[in-house]
C-alpha cells in the first residue's frame, strides 16, 4: 500500500484571525485536509509566538482564538493531527538535538536574522541589538515541528522556503552523522495561487499595516468594516475597474464564478461604490455567517478546545514518542544497561531479546466491552495478562496505541510514556520486563 503524504501546517498563535487568514491560509488548508492522500498535521505553534510578542495574554487569547476558528470553519480534528506545539515535549528536545548538528554560519543566512542585523547596522546600532537568542534560533524549531512527524510537505509562501531548506539540511545532517534514515527530508509546497486579500487602505491585509477585518466580527461590525474600504472618487454612473479595485478583489474572494461576472458587469455599468460594498458586505456574511455561530459557541467553551488539543496531542505523541526514543538512542542518551560489545562497531541498539520459535507467542487483542467503550490486552505467551488498556471512544484510538507500544519494541523509555495514555487512570502500569519482552517478540514477529 502506498504511504501517505505527511502534510504539516503551522500557525503562529501571536493575532487574531482575520479576512486575509480566512482565504489565504484557513480555508483553502482546510479543503487540503479531507486528501483521502495524505495525513494532515495542523499544529498552534506557541513557542513560536514567544518570538514574537511578550504578552502572556495575548498568547492565550489568541490559541483560543486560531483553535476555535479552524474548528469553526471545519478541521474535522478526529480525521488529522490537530495540537499545541508546546504539548508535544519531543518537539524541543528534538531542537536541542538539532542544535547540536547546525552550523552557526547556516543561522546567520536566515532572513529574519539577517533583516534584524540590516536594519541595526542602517540605525547605527550593534549589528545584534535587540536581536534575541529565540529569533536566531527559529530555523531550528521549526526544522523540529516538521521533521518529528517526518513531514513530505509543508505548504509554504516563497518568503518561508528558506525555512524548509534548513530543515532538510538538519535533516540531511543528522542522517549523515548517524548512518540511518532517521528522518524524512521535507519538501517546500510553495502556494502559488493563494488568494492576497487587500486591506481596508489598498495594501495586502496585514496586523503590521493595520488594515485587517477580523474573521469573527458581528454582521453590524462586519458592514462598517467593509463601508470603510477606501475608494476611488468615481461616482455612481461612472464606469469602474474591477481589475484594480480592492472591493472587487475582496468579493471575487468569496462569490462564485457566476456571482463575480455580474459583479463585474455592474462594475462596468458604474454601479455606486456604496451600493457595491453593500453587496460585498452581503456576500460576506452569507459565507460567514454560520461559522460565526460556531466560533461563538466554541469560543465560549474553552475546556473544550483544551480537551480537542489535548487529545490531538496524545494522538500525535504515538508519532513523535517512538521517534524521539531512536533518536536518543542514535545520539548515545541511552539506559547504561544498553551498553554492547556492538556499540563500538557502530551499531546504535542492542537487538531485542527473542524467545525461542517453539515457545507460544504473546498476543495483542482489541476488543469491545458491553458499555461500548474499547480496550485491547496484552497477554504473554501463556495467557498471563500484563496489561488491560483504559477504555476509548473509537476502535480506531485503541488500535493506535496498541500498535505504537508494539512499534516500541522494547525501548523502555517509549513504552513508559505510551503506558501513560493507554492504562486505566486508577491502575497505573509500568514497563515491567515480562510487558517489553511481549511487545519485543511481537514487534520481531511482524517484521518491524
Amino acid at each position: 500500500m502506498t504511504e501517505k503524504r505527511r502534510i504539516l501546517t503551522g500557525i503562529t498563535t501571536s493575532g487574531t484571525p482575520h479576512l486575509g487568514n480566512y482565504v489565504g491560509a484557513i480555508r483553502p488548508a482546510i479543503a487540503a485536509s479531507r486528501r483521502a492522500d495524505a495525513e494532515s498535521f495542523y499544529f498552534l505553534a506557541d513557542y513560536h509566538a514567544l518570538v514574537k510578542t511578550g504578552d502572556p495574554a495575548r498568547v492565550q487569547q489568541s490559541t483560543l482564538e486560531i483553535a476555535a476558528s479552524w474548528l469553526a470553519c471545519g478541521l474535522d480534528p478526529d480525521t488529522v493531527f490537530f495540537y499545541r506545539q508546546s504539548d508535544i515535549p519531543e518537539i524541543p528536545e528534538l531542537t536541542w538535538l538539532l542544535t547540536c548538528v547546525t552550523a552557526k554560519g547556516l543561522l546567520n543566512r536566515a532572513h529574519a536574522y539577517k533583516a534584524a542585523v540590516d536594519a541595526n547596522t542602517a540605525a547605527g546600532e550593534d549589528a545584534d541589538a535587540g536581536v534575541t537568542a529565540g529569533l536566531y534560533m527559529y530555523p531550528v524549531l521549526m526544522a523540529a515541528d516538521i521533521l518529528i512527524f517526518n513531514a513530505h510537505e509543508v505548504p509554504v509562501g516563497r518568503d518561508q522556503v528558506q525555512h524548509i531548506e534548513m530543515a532538510r539540511d538538519l535533516g540531511q545532517r543528522f542522517n549523515h552523522l548517524h548512518g540511518k534514515g532517521y528522518f524524512t527530508l521535507p519538501q517546500a509546497r510553495i502556494e502559488e495561487n493563494v488568494a492576497t486579500l487587500p486591506g481596508t487602505d489598498g495594501r495586502k491585509m496585514s496586523k503590521s499595516y493595520d488594515n485587517t477585518i477580523p474573521l469573527w466580527l458581528p454582521a453590524n461590525a462586519l458592514k462598517k468594516a467593509i463601508l470603510g474600504i477606501v475608494t476611488d472618487s468615481r461616482t455612481p454612473g461612472q464606469a469602474k475597474d474591477p481589475d484594480t479595485s480592492n472591493l472587487f478583489a475582496i468579493y471575487q474572494a468569496f462569490a462564485g464564478a457566476q456571482e463575480t461576472a455580474e459583479m463585474r458587469k455592474a462594475f462596468a455599468a458604474g454601479i455606486g461604490w456604496g451600493d457595491a460594498k453593500q453587496i460585498v458586505f452581503e456576500r460576506v456574511d452569507a459565507e460567514l455567517a454560520p461559522l460565526r455561530l460556531r466560533y461563538e459557541d466554541l469560543i465560549a467553551r474553552p475546556e473544550h478546545i483544551e480537551e480537542r488539543l489535548q487529545a490531538g496531542a496524545r494522538k500525535a505523541r504515538e508519532r513523535s514518542i517512538p521517534l524521539l526514543s531512536r533518536l536518543r538512542d542514535a545520539v548515545g542518551i541511552r539506559p547504561l544497561a544498553a551498553r554492547t560489545a556492538r556499540a563500538s562497531a557502530g551499531a546504535t541498539h542492542a537487538p531485542p531479546a527473542r524467545a525461542t520459535p517453539a515457545s507460544p507467542a504473546p498476543q495483542l487483542r482489541s476488543y469491545r466491552e458491553a458499555g461500548g467503550t474499547f480496550h485491547f490486552r496484552l497477554a504473554a505467551g501463556d495467557g498471563t495478562v500484563l496489561l488491560r488498556s483504559r477504555g476509548f471512544d473509537s476502535p480506531k484510538e485503541a488500535g493506535r496505541l496498541g500498535a505504537a507500544l508494539v512499534a516500541a519494541g522494547d525501548d523502555a523509555r517509549a513504552v513508559a510514556a505510551l503506558l501513560l495514555e493507554s492504562a486505566p487512570p486508577d491502575e497505573p502500569v509500568s514497563p515491567t520486563d515480562a510487558i517489553l519482552a511481549a511487545l519485543a517478540r511481537l514487534k520481531a514477529d511482524r517484521g518491524s
